[in-house]
């Protein structure tokens, strides 16, 4: 059984994201919530509180252990691109791409062989 949480149109930019999410993918929840406070990267607050969602969804939700639960799959999407204009000299005018997220953490409960 597994539990899944996401985060849509997170102000930050998938890159950064992605870098924090290979941090914690495959580790036991509460180890991964230890790295993403631990973490000094902007991307780890936010992940961190979309971890402990996805952790009560698993526990309210499905019935499931937590203590056995693991992060089996965590991935970013790009999302919609904000476009701002900067301006420059000699009346030109910069693009400014502000970037947006889409975030998918799915727990997964461990097997006891």
């Amino acid at each position: 059984m597994q539990a899944a949480a996401h985060l849509r149109y997170a102000r930050i930019s998938p890159r950064k994201v992605q870098v924090v999410l290979d941090l914690i993918r495959n580790k036991p929840a509460n180890v991964a919530a230890a790295i993403l406070q631990h973490t000094r990267k902007a991307a780890s607050e936010p992940l961190l509180k979309l971890l402990k969602s996805a952790m009560a969804n698993a526990e309210n939700n499905h019935g499931m252990d937590v203590a056995n639960c693991y992060v089996s799959k965590c991935f970013v999407c790009p999302g919609p691109t904000l476009k701002r204009i900067r301006p420059r000299a000699q009346g030109r005018a910069f693009q400014i791409l502000k970037r947006t997220s889409h975030i998918t953490l799915v727990l997964e409960e461990r097997e006891n062989s």
